[in-house]
């Protein structure tokens, strides 16, 4: 039996979030650079969005770049950046034959020009593709979300255009970066790390998490597909309660 047989295609999360961690220490148990690491980083999430879109996941979420990643050494981020531009360059034709559609959520004005130029490249060329949505976290932290949310609700109040206590959590999503977006139904972090790193804490309030000691680099079709049937496993109950348990 494949892993895919395996799956209950009929109870499949619409909407997958990935935390990708773990490439610094998988380069560094083979004596390589860091910068390694996160190149070979870029193969698991070429299976991962294949074998996603295969099953027919309607979102990904994957968590690209942190507010918080700009403290790292300068030549580590300088990498980063340019293994963005490449996978978009390299990626792109692909992505788009597969009728992918990608997004960015996140601050996009302190990333380098080159990288933001592709990125809305990408962003323009497949944004009437039908297929699954795509969406790279990118200079990304949830905290400044919500506060860039909270000063956006006190702007159309102190304009008169909202009353207070019309305030509602769904009033408060549609100021998030992911406003027309389903919350993530599954969120899986690589590496065995137990934290969700400031990732969409307001959008992940009832996600699954399912944490896998596998490195990011070594995470493919297979480990997609076991944290999935985890997921099945399990009694999504939002605060409620399912009779007999």
């Amino acid at each position: 039996m494949s892993s895919t047989e395996a799956l209950d295609l009929n109870n499949l999360p619409q909407h997958v979030a990935i935390i990708m961690d773990g490439n610094g220490r998988w380069a560094h148990k083979r004596g390589l650079p860091r910068t390694m690491g996160h190149r070979a980083g870029m193969d698991a999430l070429r299976a991962v969005v294949k074998a996603l879109d295969a099953i027919g996941t309607k979102y990904l979420t994957v968590y690209a770049f942190s507010t918080e990643n700009w403290k790292r050494p300068e030549e580590e981020v300088g990498m980063l950046m340019s293994l963005i531009r490449e996978y978009i360059y390299k990626e792109l034709m692909a992505l788009h034959r597969q009728k992918v559609k990608i997004s960015i959520i996140g601050e996009r004005e302190r990333l380098p020009d080159d990288v933001r130029k592709k990125l809305e490249e990408a962003v323009e060329k497949t944004k009437d593709n039908p297929g699954m949505r795509f969406i790279i976290a990118l200079n990304y932290g949830s905290r400044e979300e919500i506060a860039r949310a909270a000063r956006c609700l006190a702007e159309r109040v102190l304009a008169g255009e909202l009353m207070p206590q019309d305030i509602d959590g769904q009033a408060f999503a549609k100021c998030l970066y992911t406003d027309g977006t389903p919350d993530p139904d599954l969120i899986i972090r690589t590496s065995g790390e137990m934290r969700l790193s400031n990732f969409l804490l307001w959008q992940g309030a009832y996600a699954e998490l399912v944490v896998t000691e596998c490195l990011w680099p070594d995470f493919r079709e297979a480990h997609v597909h076991e944290a999935i049937r985890e997921y099945q496993m399990r009694q999504r109950r939002f605060g409620g309660i399912i009779e007999g348990s």
